[in-house]
Formats: structure tokens, C-alpha cells, sequence
């Protein structure tokens, strides 16, 4: 039996070579029935199953003999009826059988209370999760358990849910806003007036605190962990602690938070909120000019993956894939931008990596790894853009692993191409698998969901050209046959039941069965490039310290030269390893070093080192104006801190004297041992007001299980405060309530009050 199937994949892949590949890289081929990866082969027997002779590495070592095998032979055959969901059928028989494995796939994703799962590996719903798959096209497969999931990630007091996410979920993880946008889509499929109310309110409630909190006036930016990437090591420096990462203002949460603004402005015009409209479109508008005035790299041609530091931030020049990609889906670039963007990008042979550099010592899972939801959304910004080449690879990047591993994994290795070697992995991952079946229905068909209609705009591929169909395709009241034939992403004739229409478009009240014809004009789109490029690590970052009067670090391995940054901006170039800081400093400077490799390429920057004038610095102990923490918790030892939570010292007032006007940092010394430094929602929130008003938050997150004795700075404020007497006050606001709603609670040793 084995021999024989051997001998099937043999004439299969005889079969694939013989014909002319639709796309051919370095790394592998893809034919119209076949996928070819080196010695491997996944083969289209017919629209219903595939076989793959793929062997992971992780395989490979576990068979390993003194006579190995050739491969394993893996087969899938549908199982489950998708009779009831449109059907596919185009010339490209590997194309449709993922479009049916992934079917099945989302069908074994229903749980039997109605609501999604993960991933074969992961229960439950997760707001990211669930909200990026219903955008990709569950909103549309699934509505009703889409709606199910959506509700499961409300709280009691009817705000959006940040899972986790480093230091205690939100506020440092911030990207819970991508539920909103799941919202809108899943309205704009359904007409679903009652849910549209449902949805505004959640979101409203969940936005007010977002903009007390988040929103930071300074820049127009959102401060907060990157969307999705929320392993801490895994994409920001080491040196980062939770509150630092809270103050990164990062481009793929900017971009959420742009786009749930925007449908917020769209969902109160039905509403008729018009005054509530405009509040929104303002919001959403800071937003789009923040991110290209602070985020926008001109020399590179794409934005910078997010502002960092810690009093004085920077960019961190590396490409974030997601962020990158919704920036233009989400139209934050121009025309001219994202035609730059999908140029110059880099990417690998086997699909855009989360990032780019990666970081050095980081084994995969976010560094070092490509998503192939991620994935989905670089295919959609290809056909915004217009750069076929990027569509066309992008589709093959998507299919290459499913059709290897027949099933829609996870993540893999971007310098492989493997599953083996990520650190966390499942199959059957939602939205991988929703991503796959996207490129059907967002990409090929170019199907529009508006709040009045449904509309076209098709992008497919010259390799990809031919006749398709898309048939029982339920919209509203309607069902619909779709024939499409030709290339390209112009429509050269529009059919509705035989006749041709102006717009390639029909209304949402449309009732019964009809028949749509598409007819392509087979234009040919401008020649555009994709920056493919070697995967490449960048130098560490240096370990800087003051030593007077010298700042040094050991020296990095490969490096040849270092940027010694003074607040936040590049000062000196040096290939030493120390560098003389006499009196230029002032009362406070930040400096930190970079490392940079022969090819120019650098490091994130180093912990910053701050050197403060004594005389610049007051301290005012908590003690002193609060009540001591009247419990007793494991490993915490001194007296010399006070206890905040949602019922004790909720409001601590501190007498403070400042001695010239001038520009301040204000933070605070805390503890806060109410769960690990990675996961959990215990973050702890505090409003800071001067003489009564408001000037910002503090984010006191997680610092370890038990861990009070550990201690740390929350972020720091920056205030302009006039010679004389002030009041300082830390409060716990309405606005203040984490995502426990129950724990809210930090050890506060003392305030500093520095001047600049």
C-alpha cells in the first residue's frame, strides 16, 4: 500500500513538472493541481482531496534511521457536508480544495454553545482572534456565531474585553478595538439594525475610556502593545518593562483605533447621532495624520514599527507586517505611499514575516515567523495598491502551507518555512483558515460589503485567469449564482440576470435568486516590484551604564561602530565602547547606544541611561500622606509604601513645591504582584491631577506572581508647572477600572518629581 502511493504522488509530481507553474520562487512552485517544495509535493487529486508527502524537520529527526524514509504521506479527503455555504470551482483544482479544506476547517470551529474556537489547540474566543477572522470572512460565513463570539468578549459593565496581553492586559495591551471594526462588518452583511444598536453602545463605553487613558494628546498617537504581537520578548527590546511598553505608540494599534473610529462615525450617521459622528471622524483623523507624521519613514518607504523609550521615544525602524498592511486596507496611506509600501517592504521566500529585522536570540513564534493571517491582509493591501506580483505571491504563500500540512496552521518559521521550530503552534487556527477562504471572496471576486449593497472590485491575477464560479452565495434575502471569466481588476461588463448593469453593484433589498456574470478587461496592471529579501538578524543592543564620567557597554558581537542617542535623538558615532559625557547634559538627559553592523544595520536601542541633576529631583514618600497597606503580602518588606486598590486609598493627596516654572516628569516608585509579567488583567490604573485637573494616568502593571517585592516606575508624565505649592493627586477614576474590574491594586513607595 505504501509503495503504491508512492508511486500516485510519483506520477503526480511528474504530472506538476510537465506543466507550466502559475508562481515559481527559490523556495517552492505552484501548478494548478500541485504545490512542489524541494523533495516534497502536496497534490490536488481532485476538488475534494490532496495528498502531501511533506515531513516537517521535527519529523525528519524523530524517523530518522539508517535507512529513512522518503517522506510521509499525509492525505485529506472532505468529510463534512459544506453543501450549505457558497461552492467554488475554478480551472485551478489545488485552489478549490483549500477552499473546501478550509471550509471543513471552519465548520470543526464551531463549539456546541455556538461560538468559535481558536484553534485546535486553543479554547475559547479571544477578541483579536475572533475579530480579525470575522473581518477576514466569518462575518459572512457564520454571522450568527460571529455575533455569539463578539458578545463573549463583553464585560458586566459593557466594554470590549482585552484578554491579556504583558503587565495585565489593558491598558498596556490596547488593541481590543479591532472588535469594533468586526462589528461594523458583521452589520454591514447582515442589515442587522438592532445589532448595529447593540454594537454602537459597547463601543461607545469601551472608546471613552480608551480616550481618558490611551490617547495621547502629545503626539495624536495610542499608546499600547503591539496588536497581536503581544509576547513582550518576542518584538521589543529586552530592557522594556510593562510600562514602557504601555507608553510605545505602535503602528498596527494605531491603526486599529483609526479604523474603529471611522466606523464609529459611520455607525452614528444610520444612528443619527450626527454631533457624535463628528467627534468620531475628528478622533480618526488625528489618528491618520499622527501615524504619517511620527511613524512615516520616507528613506525606507514604509512606516516604522513603533515609538519607543522611555522618557524620550524613538522609532524602531523595523517593518510590522500587520501594522504595515492595515495601514493601507485601511487607507492611512495614500495611493503614492502604499505603492511604495508594497515595494519595499521586505519579505521572504516563503511570505512577509511579523517583522523585519528579527531580533537576535528570540527563537520563532512572533520574531522570526510569517502568519498566514497576516498573511491575508499583505494580499489585500497587494490589491489595494495594485501590485499583482505581491497578490500573486501572497496567494501562493497562503496556500503553499496549507496544502503541505493540510490543514491552516498557525504560524511557521519565516527562514524555513517549517512548523517545526515555532515556539507555540496549532491547526486548524480560525483565522488562518479565514484568511484562506478571504482570498475567494475580499480578493478573486473582490466582494464588498457596504451598509446599502453589495458591490465588486476583483483582482485576479494574470497566472490566475480563466473562468470561476461562486454559487449558492447567500446575501440577505437574496441567493446568488456568480460567473466570472478573464484576468485583471477592471470589469468590462457587469450581468445581473443577463443584463448589464452601470455599477457592478446591487442593493442590500434585492429578494430571491439571481445570476451575476462578471467579465474582466484583462488589463494589464504596471509593472511593480516585491522587496524579497534574505532573512537577516539585527546586532543586539548594547547594555550601556554611567560610569563618571563615562557612558560604556561591552562591546556587541557584530558590530562595528555604535549611535550614542542623547534624548531620544542620534548625537555621537563612535567605534569605541565608551564615550566621555562632560556638563552638556543639563539638569536631565536620557542617553542610550545602539549597535550597527557593516551593512548598516542597527540594533534596537539599548536601556536608557538617566542622569539627573540632584538638585532637578524631589521626593515625596506615599507614607506620609496615605495610611500604611493594612494587609500582609508574601516578600514585600519595608514600611515605606502605601497600599491603592478599588477601596483603600483610592485617592492619596500629595503637597509638592516646585522651585522655577519649568517642564517635569512626574512618576512613581510601585509594586504590583497580582499576576506574571505576561498574561493575566490585573493592571493597575491610577488618574494624576494637579490642583484638580486631570493631567493623565499612571499604569502601574504586573511585576510578577507574589512579586512585591519587586519595584518599578510607572510611566512618567510630563507637565509644565509654575513656581510655588501645587497639589498632586492620585486617584481611582471610573475611567481607571481594568479588565478585572475586581483587583485593581499597587504597592506606591514615593513620587519623583524631576525637572527637565
Amino acid at each position: 500500500m505504501y509503495c503504491m502511493i508512492l508511486l500516485l504522488l510519483s506520477a503526480g509530481l511528474c504530472k506538476a513538472w510537465q506543466q507550466k507553474p502559475l508562481f515559481r520562487n527559490a523556495a517552492f512552485a505552484v501548478y494548478a493541481d500541485s504545490i512542489v517544495q524541494g523533495k516534497f509535493l502536496a497534490h490536488a487529486l481532485s476538488r475534494k482531496e490532496i495528498r502531501s508527502d511533506y515531513q516537517s524537520a521535527t519529523l525528519a529527526r524523530e524517523t530518522a534511521t539508517d535507512h529513512p524514509r522518503q517522506g510521509t504521506t499525509d492525505h485529506w479527503i472532505l468529510t463534512k457536508d459544506i453543501s450549505a455555504f457558497p461552492q467554488y470551482v475554478s480551472p485551478y483544482p489545488m485552489a478549490d480544495a483549500l477552499y473546501n479544506l478550509s471550509l471543513e476547517e471552519m465548520i470543526r470551529a464551531v463549539e456546541p454553545d455556538s461560538t468559535f474556537r481558536t484553534g485546535k489547540e486553543w479554547a475559547g474566543v479571544w477578541t483579536r482572534d475572533i475579530s480579525y477572522s470575522i473581518l477576514l470572512s466569518m462575518a459572512y460565513l457564520q454571522p450568527r456565531v460571529a455575533r455569539y463570539s463578539l458578545l463573549k468578549k463583553v464585560d458586566k459593565h459593557g466594554k470590549i474585553i482585552q484578554d491579556t496581553g504583558t503587565g495585565g492586559a489593558w491598558p498596556v495591551s490596547s488593541d481590543r478595538m479591532i472588535w469594533a471594526v468586526a462589528a461594523w462588518e458583521l452589520y454591514k452583511v447582515t442589515g442587522d439594525k438592532a445589532w448595529l444598536r447593540q454594537a454602537y453602545a459597547i463601543i461607545r463605553r469601551s472608546l471613552a475610556a480608551d480616550y481618558d487613558v490611551i490617547y495621547d494628546g502629545s503626539t495624536g498617537l495610542v499608546r499600547g502593545e503591539s496588536s497581536f504581537l503581544d509576547w513582550r520578548e518576542q518584538t521589543y527590546p529586552g530592557w522594556m518593562q510593562p510600562a514602557d511598553i504601555f507608553a510605545s505608540e505602535n503602528l498596527g494599534t494605531n491603526a486599529v483605533h483609526y479604523e474603529a473610529n471611522l466606523v464609529m462615525s459611520k455607525m452614528a450617521v444610520l444612528l443619527g447621532r450626527q454631533k457624535e459622528a463628528a467627534g468620531y471622524l475628528d478622533h480618526a483623523a488625528a489618528i491618520r495624520a499622527a501615524m504619517n507624521k511620527w511613524l512615516w519613514m520616507p528613506e525606507k518607504g514604509y512606516y516604522a514599527q513603533y515609538l519607543y523609550g522611555r522618557i524620550n521615544r524613538m522609532q524602531s525602524p523595523r517593518s510590522e507586517a500587520l501594522g504595515e498592511a492595515l495601514s493601507i486596507v485601511f487607507g492611512i496611506a495614500d495611493r503614492d505611499k502604499a505603492a511604495q509600501m508594497m515595494s519595499r517592504v521586505p519579505v521572504s521566500a516563503f511570505g512577509i514575516p511579523c517583522i523585519y529585522p528579527q531580533i537576535p536570540g528570540i527563537p520563532p513564534y512572533h520574531n522570526n515567523a510569517v502568519w498566514p493571517f497576516v498573511q491575508t491582509f499583505w494580499l489585500w493591501a497587494g490589491a489595494r495598491a495594485g501590485n499583482e506580483r505581491s497578490v500573486m505571491e501572497s496567494i501562493c504563500d497562503v496556500y503553499r502551507p496549507a496544502a503541505m500540512w493540510l490543514t491552516n496552521k498557525e504560524n511557521f518559521v519565516a527562514s524555513t518555512g517549517d512548523y517545526a521550530g515555532t515556539q507555540i503552534n496549532s491547526s486548524n487556527m480560525l483565522w488562518s483558515l479565514s484568511g484562506n477562504l478571504s482570498i475567494v471572496y475580499k480578493v478573486l471576486f473582490g466582494i464588498r460589503f457596504n451598509a446599502d449593497g453589495l458591490a465588486f472590485e476583483p483582482f485576479v491575477p494574470k497566472s490566475f485567469r480563466g473562468d470561476r464560479s461562486l454559487t449558492n452565495f447567500a446575501y440577505r434575502g437574496s441567493l446568488l449564482d456568480i460567473d466570472m471569466t478573464g484576468y485583471g481588476h477592471t470589469i468590462q461588463g457587469f450581468y445581473l440576470d443577463g443584463k448589464r448593469m452601470e455599477t457592478a453593484a446591487i442593493p442590500a433589498d434585492m429578494k430571491g435568486r439571481h445570476r451575476i456574470r462578471i467579465v474582466l478587461a484583462g488589463d494589464p496592471l504596471p509593472a511593480a516590484m516585491v522587496n524579497e529579501a534574505p532573512g537577516v538578524f539585527s546586532p543586539a543592543a548594547p547594555v550601556a551604564a554611567w560610569q563618571p564620567p563615562f557612558l560604556s557597554w561591552p562591546r556587541v558581537e557584530g558590530a562595528v561602530k555604535y549611535t550614542v542617542l542623547k534624548n531620544g535623538k542620534p548625537w555621537r558615532m563612535t567605534g569605541d565602547t565608551a564615550l566621555r559625557i562632560d556638563g552638556d547634559g543639563g539638569a536631565f538627559s536620557e542617553y542610550a547606544v545602539q549597535a550597527v553592523d557593516p551593512n548598516g544595520l542597527s540594533s534596537f536601542s539599548g536601556e536608557p541611561v538617566a542622569l539627573i541633576d540632584s538638585s532637578a529631583m524631589a521626593i515625596y514618600e506615599a507614607e506620609k500622606y496615605a495610611g500604611r497597606s493594612p494587609l500582609a503580602y508574601a516578600g514585600c518588606s519595608g514600611e515605606g509604601f502605601v497600599e491603592t486598590s478599588t477601596t483603600v486609598n483610592t485617592r492619596i493627596d500629595i503637597p509638592i513645591r516646585i522651585g522655577r516654572d519649568g517642564e517635569y516628569l512626574i512618576d512613581c516608585r510601585y509594586a504590583n504582584g497580582n499576576g506574571p509579567i505576561n498574561t493575566e488583567n490585573k493592571c493597575a490604573i491610577r488618574t494624576v491631577l494637579v490642583d484638580g485637573r486631570p493631567q493623565g494616568v499612571w499604569v502601574l502593571p504586573q511585576r510578577g506572581t507574589n512579586a512585591w517585592n519587586q519595584w518599578g516606575f510607572s510611566n512618567a508624565l510630563t507637565l509644565h508647572l509654575t513656581k510655588g505649592s501645587h497639589q498632586l493627586s492620585l486617584r481611582y477614576l471610573p475611567s481607571d477600572e481594568n479588565m478585572n474590574i475586581a483587583i485593581n491594586q499597587a504597592m506606591v513607595d514615593y513620587v519623583r518629581v524631576i525637572r527637565k
